[in-house]
Protein backbone atom coordinates (compact mmCIF):
# COMPACT_ATOMS: atom_id res chain seq x y z
CA UNK A 1 0.00 0.00 0.00
CA UNK A 2 1.00 4.02 -0.24
CA UNK A 3 3.09 5.32 2.55
CA UNK A 4 3.75 8.63 2.85
CA UNK A 5 7.29 8.42 3.94
CA UNK A 6 8.90 5.98 1.67
CA UNK A 7 12.32 5.75 0.84
CA UNK A 8 14.01 7.82 -1.81
CA UNK A 9 13.99 6.00 -5.57
CA UNK A 10 17.19 3.95 -6.33
CA UNK A 11 18.65 5.53 -8.73
CA UNK A 12 18.82 3.50 -12.10
CA UNK A 13 21.53 0.51 -12.23
CA UNK A 14 23.74 -0.46 -15.60
CA UNK A 15 22.23 -3.48 -17.47
CA UNK A 16 22.63 -6.40 -15.97
CA UNK A 17 21.99 -9.99 -16.42
CA UNK A 18 18.38 -10.46 -17.00
CA UNK A 19 15.87 -13.15 -14.99
CA UNK A 20 12.90 -12.89 -18.09
CA UNK A 21 12.33 -15.93 -20.11
CA UNK A 22 10.13 -16.31 -23.45
CA UNK A 23 7.22 -18.57 -22.88
CA UNK A 24 4.22 -19.81 -24.82
CA UNK A 25 1.68 -17.26 -24.66
CA UNK A 26 2.06 -14.78 -27.21
CA UNK A 27 0.14 -11.34 -26.51
CA UNK A 28 0.29 -8.08 -28.43
CA UNK A 29 3.63 -5.99 -27.16
CA UNK A 30 3.16 -2.30 -25.58
CA UNK A 31 4.01 0.56 -28.22
CA UNK A 32 7.43 1.22 -28.25
CA UNK A 33 8.51 -1.73 -25.98
CA UNK A 34 10.83 -4.40 -26.49
CA UNK A 35 9.96 -8.02 -26.13
CA UNK A 36 13.43 -9.63 -24.28
CA UNK A 37 15.64 -9.91 -27.74
CA UNK A 38 15.10 -6.20 -27.95
CA UNK A 39 13.53 -6.92 -31.58
CA UNK A 40 9.94 -5.64 -31.13
CA UNK A 41 8.78 -8.63 -31.48
CA UNK A 42 5.84 -9.91 -29.37
CA UNK A 43 5.34 -9.74 -25.82
CA UNK A 44 4.90 -13.78 -24.46
CA UNK A 45 3.62 -15.28 -21.47
CA UNK A 46 3.70 -19.24 -20.24
CA UNK A 47 0.01 -18.44 -18.45
CA UNK A 48 0.97 -20.08 -14.81
CA UNK A 49 1.04 -16.92 -12.70
CA UNK A 50 -2.28 -14.61 -12.72
CA UNK A 51 -0.65 -11.28 -13.12
CA UNK A 52 -2.01 -8.15 -11.47
CA UNK A 53 -0.92 -4.78 -10.79
CA UNK A 54 -1.31 -2.31 -8.37
CA UNK A 55 -3.55 1.27 -9.23
CA UNK A 56 -1.90 3.19 -6.50
CA UNK A 57 1.64 2.99 -8.14
CA UNK A 58 0.52 4.54 -11.50
CA UNK A 59 -1.40 6.80 -9.88
CA UNK A 60 -0.02 9.47 -12.29
CA UNK A 61 -1.41 7.14 -15.37
CA UNK A 62 -4.96 7.66 -16.12
CA UNK A 63 -6.45 4.27 -15.34
CA UNK A 64 -8.25 4.32 -18.53
CA UNK A 65 -4.08 4.09 -19.97
CA UNK A 66 -3.09 1.52 -17.44
CA UNK A 67 -6.45 -0.41 -18.19
CA UNK A 68 -5.05 -0.40 -22.10
CA UNK A 69 -1.28 -0.82 -21.01
CA UNK A 70 -1.91 -3.55 -19.25
CA UNK A 71 -4.19 -6.08 -20.82
CA UNK A 72 -1.57 -5.68 -23.68
CA UNK A 73 1.18 -7.06 -21.06
CA UNK A 74 -0.86 -9.87 -20.11
CA UNK A 75 -2.26 -8.32 -16.81
CA UNK A 76 -5.49 -9.68 -16.25
CA UNK A 77 -6.42 -7.77 -13.06
CA UNK A 78 -5.54 -4.05 -11.74
CA UNK A 79 -6.20 -3.62 -8.04
CA UNK A 80 -6.81 -1.42 -4.99
CA UNK A 81 -9.48 0.36 -6.98
CA UNK A 82 -12.79 1.13 -5.08
CA UNK A 83 -16.43 0.91 -6.37
CA UNK A 84 -16.21 4.18 -8.13
CA UNK A 85 -13.78 3.04 -10.69
CA UNK A 86 -14.64 -0.82 -11.85
CA UNK A 87 -16.79 0.22 -14.25
CA UNK A 88 -13.43 1.12 -15.98
CA UNK A 89 -11.84 -2.16 -15.70
CA UNK A 90 -15.13 -3.81 -16.67
CA UNK A 91 -14.78 -2.18 -19.98
CA UNK A 92 -11.28 -3.22 -20.12
CA UNK A 93 -12.24 -7.00 -19.07
CA UNK A 94 -9.77 -6.69 -16.41
CA UNK A 95 -10.49 -8.34 -13.43
CA UNK A 96 -10.24 -6.38 -9.79
CA UNK A 97 -8.39 -9.03 -7.50
CA UNK A 98 -7.95 -6.94 -4.30
CA UNK A 99 -10.70 -4.51 -4.41
CA UNK A 100 -10.30 -1.88 -1.52
CA UNK A 101 -13.02 1.01 -0.32
CA UNK A 102 -13.75 -0.22 2.81
CA UNK A 103 -11.18 0.45 5.16
CA UNK A 104 -10.67 3.46 7.17
CA UNK A 105 -6.99 3.65 7.31
CA UNK A 106 -4.14 1.23 7.52
CA UNK A 107 -3.39 2.98 11.08
CA UNK A 108 -7.17 2.80 12.25
CA UNK A 109 -7.93 -1.05 11.44
CA UNK A 110 -9.79 -3.79 13.45
CA UNK A 111 -6.90 -3.89 16.37
CA UNK A 112 -8.96 -1.05 18.35
CA UNK A 113 -12.50 -1.46 19.40
CA UNK A 114 -13.33 2.13 18.67
CA UNK A 115 -13.33 1.39 15.01
CA UNK A 116 -15.12 -2.03 14.96
CA UNK A 117 -18.43 -0.05 14.46
CA UNK A 118 -17.76 2.15 11.90
CA UNK A 119 -15.70 -0.77 10.06
CA UNK A 120 -18.46 -3.08 10.24
CA UNK A 121 -20.83 -0.34 8.62
CA UNK A 122 -18.22 -0.13 6.07
CA UNK A 123 -17.26 -3.76 5.11
CA UNK A 124 -20.63 -5.08 5.59
CA UNK A 125 -21.80 -2.45 3.32
CA UNK A 126 -18.92 -3.22 0.22
CA UNK A 127 -19.01 -6.63 0.42
CA UNK A 128 -21.86 -7.07 -1.38
CA UNK A 129 -21.16 -4.78 -3.63
CA UNK A 130 -18.16 -6.91 -4.40
CA UNK A 131 -19.64 -10.18 -4.74
CA UNK A 132 -22.31 -8.48 -7.29
CA UNK A 133 -19.45 -7.19 -9.23
CA UNK A 134 -17.86 -10.46 -9.45
CA UNK A 135 -15.25 -9.96 -7.38
CA UNK A 136 -14.23 -12.93 -4.23
CA UNK A 137 -11.90 -10.62 -1.89
CA UNK A 138 -11.69 -7.55 0.20
CA UNK A 139 -8.53 -5.51 1.89
CA UNK A 140 -8.46 -5.08 5.52
CA UNK A 141 -5.57 -4.12 7.76
CA UNK A 142 -4.76 -4.45 11.36
CA UNK A 143 -4.42 -0.92 12.33
CA UNK A 144 -1.00 0.54 14.68
CA UNK A 145 -0.91 -0.90 17.73
CA UNK A 146 -1.00 3.05 19.90
CA UNK A 147 0.71 1.39 23.05
CA UNK A 148 -1.61 -2.05 22.63
CA UNK A 149 0.45 -5.28 23.02
CA UNK A 150 -0.05 -8.45 20.96
CA UNK A 151 -2.02 -10.35 22.14
CA UNK A 152 -4.71 -7.82 22.93
CA UNK A 153 -4.02 -6.60 19.56
CA UNK A 154 -5.18 -10.21 18.58
CA UNK A 155 -8.28 -10.49 20.64
CA UNK A 156 -9.64 -7.15 19.33
CA UNK A 157 -9.05 -8.01 15.62
CA UNK A 158 -10.73 -11.23 15.90
CA UNK A 159 -13.50 -9.88 17.95
CA UNK A 160 -13.77 -7.08 15.15
CA UNK A 161 -13.87 -9.30 11.88
CA UNK A 162 -15.77 -12.29 13.60
CA UNK A 163 -19.48 -10.38 12.69
CA UNK A 164 -18.15 -9.99 9.54
CA UNK A 165 -17.36 -13.33 8.79
CA UNK A 166 -20.75 -14.50 8.07
CA UNK A 167 -21.52 -12.13 5.45
CA UNK A 168 -18.24 -12.70 3.92
CA UNK A 169 -19.18 -16.12 3.88
CA UNK A 170 -22.83 -15.33 2.32
CA UNK A 171 -21.97 -13.59 -0.19
CA UNK A 172 -18.16 -15.62 -0.86
CA UNK A 173 -16.18 -12.51 -0.16
CA UNK A 174 -12.67 -13.50 1.48
CA UNK A 175 -11.20 -10.60 3.88
CA UNK A 176 -7.88 -10.60 3.16
CA UNK A 177 -5.48 -8.42 6.13
CA UNK A 178 -2.04 -7.60 4.27
CA UNK A 179 1.07 -8.00 5.97
CA UNK A 180 3.17 -4.77 6.48
CA UNK A 181 6.72 -3.79 7.34
CA UNK A 182 7.07 -1.56 10.99
CA UNK A 183 10.23 -0.86 10.36
CA UNK A 184 10.45 1.34 7.24
CA UNK A 185 6.97 2.06 5.73
CA UNK A 186 4.06 1.83 8.61
CA UNK A 187 5.35 2.68 11.30
CA UNK A 188 3.60 0.84 14.72
CA UNK A 189 1.45 -1.18 12.27
CA UNK A 190 0.77 -4.47 14.66
CA UNK A 191 -0.29 -7.50 11.62
CA UNK A 192 3.75 -6.56 10.72
CA UNK A 193 5.21 -10.81 10.85
CA UNK A 194 3.83 -13.67 9.38
CA UNK A 195 2.82 -15.50 12.93
CA UNK A 196 0.98 -12.62 13.77
CA UNK A 197 -1.17 -12.88 11.14
CA UNK A 198 -1.70 -16.87 11.21
CA UNK A 199 -2.57 -16.47 14.64
CA UNK A 200 -5.37 -14.35 13.88
CA UNK A 201 -6.30 -16.82 10.85
CA UNK A 202 -6.49 -19.65 13.29
CA UNK A 203 -8.45 -17.12 15.73
CA UNK A 204 -11.18 -16.71 13.21
CA UNK A 205 -10.74 -20.21 11.94
CA UNK A 206 -13.33 -19.40 8.70
CA UNK A 207 -11.75 -20.32 4.92
CA UNK A 208 -13.36 -16.39 4.60
CA UNK A 209 -10.54 -15.08 6.13
CA UNK A 210 -6.79 -14.93 4.54
CA UNK A 211 -3.49 -13.05 4.28
CA UNK A 212 -2.03 -10.75 1.98
CA UNK A 213 1.20 -12.07 1.74
CA UNK A 214 3.28 -8.87 0.70
CA UNK A 215 7.40 -10.56 -0.16
CA UNK A 216 8.47 -6.78 0.05
CA UNK A 217 7.30 -6.58 3.38
CA UNK A 218 8.30 -9.29 4.65
CA UNK A 219 11.77 -9.46 3.52
CA UNK A 220 12.38 -6.14 5.61
CA UNK A 221 10.85 -7.84 8.72
CA UNK A 222 12.03 -11.33 8.45
CA UNK A 223 13.40 -12.76 5.63
CA UNK A 224 13.25 -15.99 4.92
CA UNK A 225 10.65 -15.62 2.42
CA UNK A 226 10.58 -19.21 0.47
CA UNK A 227 10.56 -21.35 3.80
CA UNK A 228 7.60 -18.69 5.22
CA UNK A 229 5.90 -19.35 1.78
CA UNK A 230 6.43 -23.36 1.72
CA UNK A 231 5.35 -23.56 5.66
CA UNK A 232 2.21 -21.12 5.75
CA UNK A 233 1.12 -21.01 2.11
CA UNK A 234 -2.38 -22.20 2.83
CA UNK A 235 -3.06 -18.99 5.04
CA UNK A 236 -1.88 -16.65 2.05
CA UNK A 237 -4.44 -15.90 -0.76
CA UNK A 238 -2.54 -12.95 -2.42
CA UNK A 239 1.15 -12.14 -3.23
CA UNK A 240 2.44 -8.61 -3.71
CA UNK A 241 5.99 -7.90 -5.09
CA UNK A 242 8.67 -4.80 -4.66
CA UNK A 243 12.39 -4.77 -4.73
CA UNK A 244 14.17 -4.75 -1.85
CA UNK A 245 15.72 -2.15 -0.57
CA UNK A 246 13.86 1.11 -2.19
CA UNK A 247 10.74 -0.94 -3.05
CA UNK A 248 11.58 -0.33 -6.71
CA UNK A 249 11.89 -2.67 -9.98
CA UNK A 250 12.18 -5.93 -9.08
CA UNK A 251 15.12 -6.89 -11.29
CA UNK A 252 18.66 -7.67 -10.61
CA UNK A 253 19.26 -3.67 -8.85
CA UNK A 254 18.25 -5.45 -5.55
CA UNK A 255 18.19 -8.48 -3.30
CA UNK A 256 15.22 -11.12 -3.99
CA UNK A 257 15.41 -13.50 -6.81
CA UNK A 258 11.48 -13.16 -7.93
CA UNK A 259 12.05 -15.84 -10.23
CA UNK A 260 12.78 -18.50 -7.81
CA UNK A 261 10.01 -17.31 -5.55
CA UNK A 262 7.70 -17.51 -8.22
CA UNK A 263 7.97 -20.83 -8.99
CA UNK A 264 7.84 -22.11 -5.12
CA UNK A 265 4.59 -20.17 -4.69
CA UNK A 266 3.72 -22.39 -7.97
CA UNK A 267 4.88 -25.26 -6.18
CA UNK A 268 1.91 -24.87 -3.54
CA UNK A 269 -0.51 -24.90 -5.77
CA UNK A 270 -1.21 -21.60 -5.63
CA UNK A 271 -4.43 -20.33 -8.13
CA UNK A 272 -4.55 -16.56 -7.08
CA UNK A 273 -3.17 -13.64 -8.21
CA UNK A 274 0.46 -11.97 -7.70
CA UNK A 275 0.28 -8.20 -8.06
CA UNK A 276 3.22 -5.86 -9.19
CA UNK A 277 3.11 -3.45 -6.07
CA UNK A 278 6.74 -1.84 -6.82
CA UNK A 279 7.24 2.25 -7.42
CA UNK A 280 8.94 2.41 -10.81
CA UNK A 281 12.10 4.44 -10.47
CA UNK A 282 12.76 4.52 -14.15
CA UNK A 283 10.98 7.35 -16.52
CA UNK A 284 9.42 5.18 -17.93
CA UNK A 285 6.94 3.53 -15.35
CA UNK A 286 5.31 1.28 -18.25
CA UNK A 287 8.28 -0.42 -19.20
CA UNK A 288 9.32 -1.27 -15.68
CA UNK A 289 5.74 -2.79 -15.03
CA UNK A 290 6.74 -4.80 -18.29
CA UNK A 291 9.72 -5.58 -16.78
CA UNK A 292 8.10 -7.26 -13.75
CA UNK A 293 5.59 -9.38 -15.20
CA UNK A 294 7.97 -10.77 -17.39
CA UNK A 295 10.31 -11.52 -14.59
CA UNK A 296 7.80 -12.86 -12.45
CA UNK A 297 6.03 -15.18 -15.80
CA UNK A 298 7.85 -18.71 -14.86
Amino acid sequence: MKNKSRRSALKKLGAGASFMALNPLTLPVRPGSKDQSGSGGPLVLKGNINHSVCRWCYRNIPLEDLAIASKKMGITSIELVGPAEWHILKKHGLHCAMPNGAEIGLDKGFNHKQYHEELFKRYSELIPKVAEAGYDQLICFSGNREGIGEEYGLEQSAAGLRPLLPIAEKHKVTLVMELLNSKVNHKDYQCDHTAWGVALCDKLGSDRFKLLYDIYHMQIMEGDIIATIRKYHSYFSHYHTGGVPGRNEIDESQELNYPVIMKEILKTGFKGYVAQEFIPARPDALDSLEQGVKICDV
